[in-house]
């Protein structure tokens, strides 16, 4: 390689930490009537670095420029039951508990059946052992039927299951974070019925307080 290709294959790695650095942190931006991927508040809590080859030959950092601080990231570990009506994701920060909404209310209805409220007591206890004073009730439904019915069908299970846990959780001062969101947001596909099953479900996520596996 000669002197020309040397300097040129330094500016390039210079650029590329350049732009590393510009953007380690930033945080993301969604534009006006764009919906996220995910509904808002359970984004991941950090993000892949980026990859930098310290070996490369002339690695510069631009003065003034700063490496982002090493992250811990989060690893979700999910467990679902043999017949997928309960969904439970661990992350080292968060327990979030999915039921489909079969295991807890009749069709095309907020009120619950007669298993419903023994499921929903057994979340609330793990709320108490974990101490949690913040608690996510998210509905969700499938693509059949109209949005707004979608919407005020999910909102009214969320309801449902936020009245029912409130019974239980004995931690003082919980605020719950009660939302419908339709059919947004599935985690399968809505074209066969299988999927559908798992997109109508309601989800209660809170702060985890105790290790994995803990006490």
């Amino acid at each position: 390689m000669n002197k020309r290709h040397r300097v040129s294959a330094s500016t390039a790695v210079v650029g590329l930490v350049i732009a590393g650095v510009h953007f380690i942190g930033a945080t993301s931006a969604h534009a006006d009537g764009v919906k996220p991927s995910v509904p808002p508040g359970t984004e991941p809590s950090a993000s892949a670095p980026v990859p930098i080859d310290s070996s490369a030959p002339g690695l510069k950092i631009p003065q003034g420029g700063t490496l982002a601080p090493v992250k811990v990231l989060d690893i979700a570990e999910v467990v679902e039951d043999l017949g997928g009506e309960q969904r439970r994701q661990e992350t080292n920060q968060t327990v979030m508990m999915a039921l489909q909404s079969e295991v807890l209310f009749p069709e095309n209805s907020a009120v619950f059946n007669a298993q419903a409220a023994a499921r929903i007591q057994a979340i609330a206890n793990e709320i108490n052992t974990q101490k949690a004073t913040r608690v996510r009730v998210f509905g969700f439904t499938d693509d059949q039927g109209s949005y707004e019915h979608g919407k005020e069908l999910s909102k009214q299970r969320a309801d449902a299951v936020q009245a029912e846990l409130a019974k239980t959780v004995t931690s003082p001062g919980v605020i719950y974070d009660v939302r419908g969101y339709s059919e947004d947001y599935p985690i399968a596909d809505n074209g066969t019925e299988e999927g559908r099953k798992k997109n109508r479900r309601v989800e209660i996520t809170f702060p985890r307080t105790t290790p994995a596996g803990g006490n």
